[in-house]
């Protein structure tokens, strides 16, 4: 994602706690936000019927407004897809797959 002129981040209904030592486990080069309270996943309509939320990345431009919502998150392929969507949606940066 560095090659794109973004800000990316995480977002969990753990505790900051929990994500911190998650983060720190797997290396991870950005930061994971915690939502205890559900509030945001509520929001966001992320939060499923047993109170987990579900894996939505979220696309929102530089004025606030969402782009694009992948709602059918794939581990294995994210970070290839993530960059494709950057591409399509036009972000600035070089493009390399």
């Amino acid at each position: 994602m560095k090659r794109f002129d973004v800000a990316y981040f995480a977002a969990s209904v753990d505790a900051p706690e929990k994500n911190a030592k998650f983060a720190q486990s797997l290396g991870l080069d950005f930061p994971i936000l915690s939502d205890p309270t559900k509030a945001t996943a509520r929001a966001y309509g992320v939060l499923g019927p047993v109170g987990l939320a579900s894996r939505w990345t979220f696309y929102i431009g530089a004025d606030g407004r969402i782009l694009e919502i992948d709602k059918h998150v794939n581990a294995g392929s994210h970070g290839e897809d993530v960059s494709a969507a950057l591409k399509r949606l036009r972000v600035r940066g070089v493009w390399h797959f």
